[in-house]
């Protein structure tokens, strides 16, 4: 990334590069984080998405039940999208479809018993995985980045 911004300077020094350096370096640590994410959840047959799914039904606490609109805003994919992730979790025995208890029409998807199981042995090789990769980083840096990512998060979410 510093050469890239470098070059820019040379050939543009009339504009501003700070977005470069910002965005370049976000877009490059995310591909670098997901692919070694990926790796982890390739031990247990599933992929980033997989995980994500079965994650937030986790999170979500007893029953360990939402809707799939519900699992769509938390993945931001559309709903023919996620209803692949959802086959594809029943598929391996990871979640059900069950009736929504007030209304017959609507479906909840649920985290079977060994899905539940499996996320939480997943869980602790993501978050060492994700340790070591913030291994570089003091506690000090760390919360200056949390801090500037979470400025930057509400500033683009608006």
């Amino acid at each position: 990334m510093d050469a890239i911004v470098e070059q820019w300077r040379r050939e543009r020094p009339d504009l501003d590069h700070t977005p470069i350096e910002v965005f370049g370096r976000l877009v490059r640590a995310g591909r670098l984080t997901e692919s070694r994410q990926d790796v982890v959840f390739a031990r247990y047959g599933l992929t980033g998405p997989d995980y994500d799914i079965l994650a937030t039904l986790r999170r979500a606490g007893e029953p360990f039940r939402l809707t799939p609109t519900a699992l769509r805003r938390t993945a931001m994919v559309s709903s023919g999208g996620m209803t692949k992730r959802i086959d594809r979790l029943e598929r391996l025995g990871l979640v059900r479809r069950v009736a929504g208890a007030s209304d017959r029409r609507s479906v909840l998807v649920e985290l079977t018993p060994e899905a539940h199981e499996l996320v939480d042995e997943i869980v602790v090789a993501h978050l060492t995985n994700e340790e070591d990769m913030l291994a570089p980083l003091s506690a000090e840096q760390r919360a200056a980045v949390v801090g500037a990512l979470r400025a930057l998060l509400v500033a683009l979410e608006r």
